[in-house]
């Protein structure tokens, strides 16, 4: 697939590199030679300095070959315009960031899909839509949902006094075939690996399980988790991550939002009905217990500064918060933010570049989810009539070994795919991947 990729900020950036692993051939535009650069000595990709809304530009990248154009600058009006001049040059499929859910209102979308524009993508919106996920799922660090939720996703972090510690995978997956879990993925000190039956769960083991309804409650027993309902909550940073939270939530649970900026706090007071806003810097002890700290069921913090998140989270565990959701866009603090307890990381640029990365595979998949903290991704497969997933017994089939199948919805059942299952025609199948194996796993689906 031809790709081109406008906009080299967090989003692109993450994406490029993304894309530049699949085979694709992908051409970057950006008016920075500075980011061309980087991007020219460390990825296998062309780069191209000019603006997105050149014609000259767009021309010289061969938009009208191109299979999917991408614009996601920081700059919104850059982007639709980008988009529609490429569409109207020939691009097969256009995307576009946005910065306002305006433009999603139904009756205000239908223009811009009549001008030629095919989708757009809000990513401060769908990090909201992870953080209120993650709310309704307080024992889980990541969470993915298939076929309405036939099948899900866990992702755990094992306290030194989960059951299953020093236990090997056979023993908790294999014990009892009634249950319908299995673990297809463990992230140990930063590290990613498919586990066999002989792995051992170690603590501080970032758990990746398939699971259904019925197997959810056996799951946290092993793993030593509880859900608990989250009543109050404390957002610090009036950014647009954090505004959208408390617009969505504010009529059913209680929230005090946080802002350091004095006339950003009174704008915000503005938009809110509900929502309690306060004017200071989070990372005050005082002002955090002053605001009821002692009485939240979890803390957000998405100011957009990854040092102030972590630091403002880990006060925030320590004043005994049980569930902390931090923001970190930076990935290099990634990892030292998991080191050091937090657990339940958001990052917009993954969350955005799982809806655009969909579009460059092919129809076999319904629905991908790349994970944060780790380079891996889950998705959803159908099974095409004939295809090699089909030709034999799971343990037959030589399915890559950077990859598992995890479950299987067949009709409206659905269970956990083990060595002697079979995949039929037509099932939707939950893989998880490491980047190595995600162009062998699509040819297995065909």
């Amino acid at each position: 697939m031809k790709i081109i990729v406008a906009g080299l900020g967090d989003v692109g950036g993450h994406l490029a590199k993304m894309l530049g692993n699949e085979k694709h051939d992908i051409i970057v535009i950006d008016p920075d030679p500075r980011k061309l650069k980087f991007f020219d000595t460390g990825h296998d990709l062309l780069t191209i300095q000019g603006s997105v809304t050149s014609f000259k530009t767009l021309k010289e990248a061969n938009v009208d070959k191109c299979d999917l154009f991408i614009s996601v600058s920081d700059f919104e009006d850059t982007n639709i315009t980008g988009a529609l001049l490429a569409k109207r040059l020939g691009a097969k499929k256009t995307i576009a960031r946005i910065d306002s859910s305006e433009f999603l209102i139904p009756s205000n979308k239908e223009h811009f899909l009549s001008m030629g524009l095919d989708y757009m993508i809000y990513p401060e919106r769908i990090a909201s839509k992870e953080i209120i996920t993650l709310l309704n799922k307080t024992a889980s660090t990541d969470f993915v949902d298939f076929t309405g939720g036939r099948l899900s996703l866990y992702v755990l972090k094992l306290e030194e006094n989960a059951p299953v510690i020093n236990k090997k995978l056979k023993d908790i997956d294999y014990d009892d075939e009634k249950h319908e879990y299995r673990a297809v993925a463990i992230t140990r000190n930063g590290e990613t690996l498919i586990p066999s039956g002989e792995d051992v769960f170690m603590p501080d083991d970032l758990v990746y399980v398939v699971t259904n309804h019925s197997s959810i409650k056996e799951i946290m027993r092993y793993a030593g988790k509880k859900e608990f309902p989250v009543r109050n909550i404390l957002i610090m940073g009036g950014s647009r991550i954090g505004i959208r939270t408390a617009l969505d939530l504010e009529d059913d649970i209680n929230i005090k939002l946080i802002e350091v900026n004095e006339e950003k706090s009174k704008m915000i007071s503005n938009m809110v009905d509900r929502t309690i806003v306060i004017n200071g810097d989070g990372r005050d002890i005082d002002l955090l217990k002053d605001s009821g700290i002692g009485n939240m069921d979890a803390f957000i913090a998405v100011t957009g500064n990854a040092e102030t998140n972590i630091l403002a989270c880990l006060t925030a565990k320590k004043l005994g918060v049980k569930k902390v959701i931090c923001e970190v866009e930076n990935f290099d603090y990634i990892s030292i933010a998991e080191n050091m307890g937090l657990d339940t990381i958001i990052n917009k640029k993954v969350s955005a570049a799982s809806r655009i990365f969909k579009f460059t595979m092919t129809d076999e998949v319904t629905s991908i989810k790349c994970l944060t903290g780790t380079e891996a991704e889950v998705f959803e497969f159908v099974a095409k009539p004939g295809c090699l997933a089909t030709k034999g017994l799971i343990k037959d089939i030589c399915f890559p070994k950077d990859a598992i199948i995890g479950g299987i919805i067949r009709g409206k059942s659905s269970f956990v795919a083990r060595g002697d299952t079979r995949v039929k025609e037509n099932d939707r199948v939950v893989v998880f991947a490491l980047p190595s194996a995600i162009f062998k796993v699509g040819k297995f689906f065909a």
